[in-house]
């Protein structure tokens, strides 16, 4: 008996080629059944009526055969699957013993993917690498494997002939093999968990230096002259950093220098997106993230530098949620980002493109075309294409050329059918999850990495507060624990406000999505898109409509401690801004008033950060206080 044939679900084998040729399969297939005959090896083989004759041997799709016209697997070879397991159910027959991919051998690995694939999975697992296993569950019977550069699927037990990957075919075997590490070692250290990320190989070595050196010395000097000093030969220093930390595969430090270059160009250029705790920010990671896998007990290297990164992942046909869109000005350029749910890895993508145009808003650019289709289309609708390639950080391009595999149609908004990782049910489980997060400078520089799907069992209440120029919605999950949709009105999108109010007080929202984050003990939504009765409301590109009815609120009281901490990380970032060596001569006074007031408000560590580098002046020291005060805001959730 085939039992990987009989294994295979409606969802595996439209993952294994597409859900369009199941269907048409099935209906092939409730009209004219083939006949069936099993070869002593385990070939299957059949003989539709009046047409093409199947062959499927043992080892996965891709080694059967049909005499019909179509190239690569066609739906008679998909009829002879779903045809096998129609003959061969067995309502009495056992539950399958718990399975996990752990149990394959490296000697089926390299029969399956190679030697050559085997060495460079060595090679990546002698690094180190971060992995998250998803056990196989009554509601998903299919393990995964979430890796750097792409998810692993096991569609079958004990079969690696049926591993689904969303990277594009032969682009990167070896995480085939990195995903069943993974798996043996969340087996070794944690047999119960369903769901788990963990460090696979690598080793991190004490003393051995991060390969941040040469970034070092360029924070270094920027922190020591300051943007206002730098001169503009500076340019090269920057070219050699990136190039060097190019070729080392540090992707994480890299995108940092990249954002640093950024605002070194922005403050020249006179660039109104210049800011010097943005400035100051990219330095300070760049020193924590060197801090943190030289220190004694050093992190894995590559969830910190993102060693285990590929620069980009060509993704296979790939069908991708629109979940909304955010609109961004920076001086006279428009920014559009559209967020795209990719199911199959359980991630959320960017698509980025911008406009010099200062006068058009949201509802102009929802017009504009990104290849052939109409951004408000992509945001709010179903992507399916053949192009996309992924970056690093998980920013999403098309790949040109190749526009016309790519289309898209109308969403209804079903978001109930995304994974866990990006629909939260939970309030109080994303809450957890929130909480546990790493600090912010040492995390994954990942685009979209908060961006969730939280389901609308109720709306309590809808309120805005006029001096803010921002609403605020509460709604409830179905176990009646609350979030708040806060969203700021923009002259880059001018309906945002009037679009959230509309489809949260009529009755019809069904989720929201957005960016989340913690504020005051409570989870918080920046809204992007929501699914309101059988459409997707993108309120950045809607145009502004009276609402009324709204509940006026007055502005919130300023919190003491965040007025503090903020305050005083913005004197540190003037120290990034006019450089260590040009501080005005009030800055000392200044400084220690803000310990003082620090102090006064139980913070004494960071005070205590902030007066020693009062008192010693020093690139160090610097580092010290701000990276302190970085991690109290993010602390409080501000």
């Amino acid at each position: 008996m085939r039992t990987d044939l009989l294994a295979l679900t409606p969802d595996s084998l439209a993952a294994l080629t597409n859900r369009g040729l199941v269907k048409r399969a099935t209906r092939d297939l409730d009209t004219a059944a083939p006949a069936l005959r099993t070869d002593p090896d385990g070939t299957v083989h059949g003989d539709f009526p009046g047409g093409p004759a199947v062959s499927l041997p043992p080892g996965g799709l891709d080694g059967g055969s049909c005499t019909c016209a179509a190239t690569g697997v066609c739906r008679h070879l998909i009829g002879l699957v779903l045809a096998y397991q129609r003959a061969g159910q067995s309502p009495d027959e056992p539950a399958a013993l718990p399975w996990s991919p752990g149990q394959v051998t490296d000697d089926e690995l390299t029969a399956r993917i190679g030697a050559r694939s085997m060495a460079a999975a060595r090679r990546t697992e002698k690094a180190g690498y971060t992995a998250r296993v998803r056990r196989a569950t009554a509601a998903d019977p299919v393990p995964q494997v979430e890796l750097a550069t792409a998810t692993v699927r096991f569609l079958v037990p004990g079969d690696l002939g049926f591993v689904h990957t969303d990277a594009a075919d032969g682009s990167w075997d070896d995480v085939v093999a990195l995903a069943v590490w993974a798996c043996r070692a969340a087996d070794e250290r944690h047999p119960g968990a369903a769901d788990v990320r963990i460090d696979v190989g690598g080793v991190a070595e004490e003393g051995a230096g991060s390969g941040l050196e040469r970034a070092l010395v360029l924070a270094g000097t920027v922190l020591r002259e300051g943007a206002t000093h730098l001169g503009a030969g500076f340019e090269a220093v920057v070219a050699d950093v990136r190039r060097h930390l190019d070729e080392a595969g540090l992707r994480w430090p890299l995108l940092a220098v990249d954002d640093l270059s950024d605002q070194l160009a922005a403050y020249h250029g006179r660039g109104a997106h210049y800011r010097p705790e943005l400035l100051a920010g990219h330095l300070a990671e760049l020193h924590a993230r060197h801090r943190a896998v030289t220190r004694p007990d050093a992190t894995l290297r590559s969830s910190v530098l993102g060693t285990a990164e590929a620069a980009e992942t060509p993704l296979r046909r790939a069908r991708l949620d629109g979940l909304g869109c955010r609109i961004r000005a920076i001086g006279g350029r428009r920014i559009a980002e559209v967020y795209l749910a990719h199911a199959a890895s359980g991630g959320v993508f960017v698509l980025r493109r911008h406009w010099d145009d200062d006068e058009a808003d949201g509802p102009v650019l929802a017009r504009r075309r990104i290849g052939a289709t109409p951004l408000a289309a992509l945001a709010a609708g179903n992507l399916v294409t053949e192009s996309a390639v992924r970056s690093a950080s998980r920013e999403l391009r098309l790949a040109t050329g190749r526009i016309a595999k790519t289309t898209v149609s109308p969403s209804r908004g079903l978001w109930d059918g995304l994974p866990p990782s990006i629909l939260a049910a939970d309030v109080a489980v994303l809450a957890r999850e929130l909480d546990a997060l790493p600090p912010r400078p040492i995390r994954p520089r990942i685009e979209a990495e908060l961006v969730r799907v939280v389901p609308v069992a109720g709306v309590e209440t809808v309120s805005y507060a006029p001096g803010d120029q921002r609403l605020d919605a509460v709604i409830a999950d179905q176990a009646g624990d609350t979030a708040t949709v806060s969203a700021v009105h923009t002259a880059a999108a001018p309906g945002r406000l009037d679009a959230l109010a509309a489809a949260l007080t009529g009755g019809e929202a069904r989720f929201v999505s957005g960016v989340v984050r913690r504020t005051a003990g409570t989870v918080v939504i920046e809204p992007i898109g929501l699914a309101a009765g059988d459409r997707v409301v993108v309120p950045d590109l809607t145009a502004p409509a009276e609402t009324g009815g709204l509940t006026v609120t007055a502005a919130p009281a300023a919190d003491p401690l965040t007025a503090a901490l903020t305050e005083t990380r913005d004197l540190l970032a003037e120290a990034a801004h006019h450089g260590l060596s040009h501080l005005p001569p009030t800055y000392g006074t200044r400084l220690a008033a803000e310990a003082d007031r620090l102090a006064t408000l139980g913070l004494r560590r960071a005070a205590a950060a902030v007066t020693a580098f009062a008192a010693a002046r020093t690139e160090g020291t610097w580092v010290d206080a701000y990276l302190r005060l970085e991690l109290a805001l993010d602390l409080i959730f501000p």
